[in-house]
């Protein structure tokens, strides 16, 4: 073992920004599959999820999957993702 002080982080971490909304994968993680759209929508549509273009509430996000059934939740998040796209997502003070 080492005589350094551990009490320093090893890398220097930035300013805590918070994020609006949850990740889309701890929504659908909540969830059993296979799965219905309306029955994702009465669970889940309230919940807010982060999207590239900020926060939105996941049943928005529903009205416009197409799929109608998810047999599996990396299905559902890929059709989630067709409409929400992919990339950073904004911070609260951008």
């Amino acid at each position: 073992m080492s005589d350094e002080d551990d009490s320093e982080p090893a890398v220097e971490l930035g300013e805590h920004v918070p994020v609006e909304g949850a990740p889309l994968a701890r929504v659908s993680s909540r969830l059993t599959w296979p799965k219905e759209r309306s029955e994702v929508d009465r669970m889940e549509g309230d919940s807010v999820i982060r999207t590239p273009e900020g926060p939105v509430e996941l049943s928005t996000v529903l009205e416009s999957v197409d799929e109608t059934y998810f047999q599996r939740r990396q299905e559902f998040e890929s059709h989630v993702r067709d409409v929400i796209g992919t990339g950073p997502v904004p911070t609260a003070d951008e």
